[in-house]
Parts: structure tokens; C-alpha cells; sequence
């Protein structure tokens, strides 16, 4: 039975509830993509999604909270590519976060001078394991994420992705405990901001995992080691050390790929990382990044 995506599970994450949560994962693992070309789906036209195209990609989310299309829009900088293809899949409220553009739409590009250079997205290093907007909120909680690629670099750029509910799985099974801290208030905080002497963004605790009023699971996590404050008790730094070990070890569940000219990564603010990459005279990496406050197809 396929599970629709305004059916709560949040019965499943309780951890008083093991039959649920085993119901739950045995359905979970056996409609699990085994690869990451049965993510994608080709559209004509990210701007004017089909039908069925638009079935396609919210049928991938529900099995894997993501979903990678693959368009003739090529190299169009057109930014209304990714806002019209989110408004067609109920994603309405965007994030705008401190380095947006005032549409609330990030060009994610080398910024060699300016204040985005002084942040990483922005630059050509690799990034770890994260969700999106882990320091924001909770009444600003991006639950889904559209990447879209107007021009890839010369080398490098790759994305590892890995369904949060595939990883609360895989660190349930090791241990319940381990859930249960990182669902804790205060298990991660995200120190101040401070620039000038004024708090720009005040320091943010909050869970690792959290279920949403309509029985999602959220994820929020990052593997910087700096700006990050974890709660420092024992049941906490080992359920860590297990998270840490789950992500570092070579998985069937982790997925790899390159977005190209006209292609997209959208998803339920999966974990993901980013290779280094170089650019060239005639590749010079673009992503849109938008992110938003609902779910795939959830409006």
C-alpha cells in the first residue's frame, strides 16, 4: 500500500510504538530506490510540469523524499525555472535566508569577493553532511530543498545524498537510545551570530530528529565541527559517534551524482554533501537554490 503524502506517520518514530515503526520500515525498505537513475524523471518543461510529470516526482519523494528531473531548459539562468516548477509542487514560502537574493533564491556560484565568499556554499570547497537551515528556527523549518543547475564546473560538484528517514532508520535499529537523545530540545545548538558587536542571529537549540504536526520526520544536522555546540552528555556524544559512523562508512543507501545543465535535485531537505569542484573559462558552476517551508506536493 503506497503511503500518500498527507497520511501521518508519526506513529512510526515513537519509540513506545515498535510494531508500528517495524510496519513502517519493512514498507520503507522494500519501496526504496536501489539506484539513482529510479530518481529521475524527464520533463519537458520544469516551468509547465505534465500531469504525469508531476505524479513522477512526488511518487519518488514519498519513497525517497527526493527526486532528480532532468530538463531541456539546459543552460537558461532563467530563475523562474525553479520558483514556477516549486509553485507547481505545492512549495509556496521561501526561506529567505541571509545570502538570498531578494526573490528568496540563491545563486550558488564562486564568489570571489563580497560577503558570500566568506561562506562556504560560495566557495569551491566540499561540504559534509547537512541538512538545510539546521540554524534556523523552528517556526522558519525548511522542509524541502530545490537545486537547480544553469551550468555545472569543470570538474567535481557531486552531490552524496542520503534519505533522512533511511539514516533515522539505520541509527534506530543500532540503538532506540540513540533516537531518543537526538530528539532531545537542546541536543544541538547553533551558537550567535555576532557581527559588529550586534547579534545578527541568536544561538538556536534544537533536536536532531523531530516529528512535524503532520507526522513527518524532520532532520537537522550538520557535521561541521565549528560553530556547533553539542549537548554534552553521555547518551548524546554516542549517539553522535554512531551518526558519524553511519555517514562515514560506504552505504547502499547513499546516492551520487552531478547535476548537468537543466537538471534538479528536489527533495524533503535530505542529507547531502558537495564534492570540491574547479571551474573553467567554459564551465563555471551555477545552482539556484530554493528552500522552503512545505513539503513536496504537500498543498
Amino acid at each position: 500500500m503506497n503511503r500518500r503524502m498527507d497520511a501521518p506517520t508519526g506513529a512510526a518514530f515513537d519509540l513506545a510504538d515498535d510494531a508500528t515503526y517495524l510496519a513502517w520500515r519493512a514498507e520503507k525498505l522494500a519501496r526504496f530506490p536501489k539506484t539513482l537513475a529510479e530518481l529521475v524523471v524527464e520533463v519537458r518543461d520544469p516551468r509547465a510540469l505534465s500531469p504525469g510529470e508531476r505524479q513522477a516526482l512526488i511518487e519518488r519523494c514519498e519513497r525517497a523524499n527526493m527526486a532528480v528531473y532532468a530538463s531541456t531548459a539546459g543552460a537558461d539562468p532563467d530563475k523562474e525555472i525553479p520558483r514556477r516548477l516549486g509553485l507547481q509542487l505545492g512549495l509556496r514560502d521561501l526561506d529567505p535566508n541571509y545570502l538570498a537574493d531578494d526573490d528568496g533564491i540563491s545563486p550558488l556560484a564562486l564568489a570571489l569577493r563580497g560577503t558570500r565568499g566568506e561562506f562556504i556554499p560560495y566557495t569551491n570547497r566540499g561540504i559534509k553532511w547537512h541538512t538545510d537551515g539546521y540554524y534556523n528556527p523552528g517556526e522558519r523549518t525548511v522542509r524541502a530543498v530545490l537545486l537547480h543547475c544553469v551550468e555545472r564546473a569543470e570538474t567535481g560538484g557531486e552531490n552524496d545524498l542520503l534519505d533522512h528517514e533511511i539514516a533515522y532508520i539505520l541509527l534506530r535499529d543500532r540503538n532506540p537510545r540513540h533516537i531518543r537523545a537526538l530528539m532531545a530540545e537542546d541536543a544541538m545548538t547553533i551558537p550567535a551570530r555576532i557581527e559588529d558587536g550586534r547579534v545578527e542571529r541568536a544561538a538556536q537549540a534544537g533536536p536532531v530528529f523531530s516529528v512535524d504536526t503532520g507526522g513527518f520526520l524532520h532532520m537537522r544536522y550538520t557535521a561541521r565541527a565549528l560553530s556547533i555546540e553539542w549537548k554534552n552528555d553521555a547518551a548524546t556524544l554516542a549517539a553522535l559517534a554512531a551518526l558519524e559512523d553511519i555517514l562515514g562508512a560506504a552505504s547502499p543507501w547513499v546516492f551520487r551524482g552531478r547535476l548537468e545543465p537543466g537538471m534538479g535535485l528536489l527533495s524533503n531537505n535530505v542529507l547531502h554533501t558537495r564534492t570540491p569542484f574547479a571551474d573553467s573559462a567554459r564551465h563555471q558552476r551555477l545552482i539556484y537554490r530554493a528552500r522552503y517551508y512545505q513539503r513536496v506536493g504537500a498543498g
